[in-house]
Order: structure tokens, then C-alpha cells, then sequence
């Protein structure tokens, strides 16, 4: 009986696992670990190349360099499934020593940022670059609460399947832990 078993599940195992290969992708490379797209409070920019959007963010944080994070990003070409991009555009700046909440308008990926460092207020302001495809993006979106989980952890999240993108983020800030 269980040789019966066996013989049944294994080669659906099999199947599944074939599957899932299509989808996982390993570690993205973000280059040398000692690459940040910029230094402690200085501003950046970072675009992916055309066709591609964010899949992975890393970020380290120093009270010590003013309460500020270093920053990489990894790109990965979107999904065939959602066609060409047709436009990419900048959003509004989400202004330093603010709380903010912001997703790409018009269905857009977030495929870039840029930002600016305020010494006044120990914060940063944000922009977001977004693009749009040509195929409507799936809207089962939801807000991960786990990166990170407080002010000063370390950050490393990353896209493990193919049809998940990011879309937006949020932060909180506060006067006393800047």
C-alpha cells in the first residue's frame, strides 16, 4: 500500500516542483556588498533600465551618521504577461519629517526613486518613479508590515516570485526617535 501511495505522489511532487522553479528566483544580485546607491545624508537617484522594476531592497541604518540609511536596489525585467511599459513618470515628493502613504497612480510599478537628505529634521523626502504597461497589472495588493519592523533594524526584502511587484510604501516618523 504504501508503494501505491508513493508511486501517486511522487510524480505530483515532481509537477509541483517544476512549477515552482518557473516562478522563484534566487538572491538578486545587487553588486559588490560595499555598493549603496548613495552615501550617508547625501541624496540619489536610482531608475531601473527600461522594462525593469524594483524587486528587492536593502537598506542599513546609522543613528550614528544622522539617523540615516544607506540604500541598494535590485531591478528585474517585468513580466512578459504585462506587455511593454508605455509611460514612466515621477510622483509627488513625499516630503522629509512627514508620515506618508503613497502607490504608483495609474497602475504604475515602482521601477525608481530618488531621494533628498534634510539635517534639519534627521529624515529624508521621497520621490517615486513609476511606470505603466501596456497590460493591466493585477490590483491583489496588499501593505507588508515586516520591513523593518522598527526605526533602526537593517533591511533586506526581497520579490521571490515573478508575478509579485511593489507598488508603493509607507513610513511613520517621529520627532523624538527621528
Amino acid at each position: 500500500m504504501d508503494l501505491v501511495v508513493l508511486c501517486v505522489f511522487l510524480p505530483l511532487v515532481t509537477v509541483a516542483w517544476g512549477q515552482y522553479g518557473d516562478y522563484y528566483y534566487g538572491p538578486y544580485n545587487y553588486g559588490d556588498n560595499d555598493e549603496w546607491v548613495n552615501v550617508y545624508r547625501q541624496g540619489f537617484n536610482f531608475q531601473c533600465p527600461h522594462g525593469q522594476v524594483i524587486v528587492a531592497v536593502r537598506s542599513v541604518f546609522s543613528k550614528k551618521e544622522g539617523s540615516d540609511r544607506l540604500w541598494n536596489y535590485a531591478c528585474m525585467p517585468a513580466a512578459q504577461s504585462l506587455g511593454e511599459p508605455t509611460e514612466c513618470w515621477w510622483e509627488e515628493i513625499n516630503r522629509a519629517g512627514t508620515e506618508w502613504y503613497q502607490t504608483c497612480s495609474n497602475n504604475g510599478l515602482v521601477a525608481g526613486f530618488q531621494s533628498q537628505y534634510f539635517p534639519s529634521v534627521l529624515d529624508r523626502e521621497w520621490q517615486f518613479y513609476c511606470c505603466r504597461y501596456s497590460r493591466r497589472c493585477p490590483y491583489s495588493c496588499w501593505l507588508t508590515t515586516e520591513y523593518p519592523g522598527h526605526y533602526g533594524e537593517d533591511m533586506d526584502m526581497m520579490m521571490y516570485t515573478y508575478d509579485h511587484y511593489i507598488r508603493g510604501a509607507t513610513t511613520t516618523f517621529s520627532a523624538v526617535d527621528r
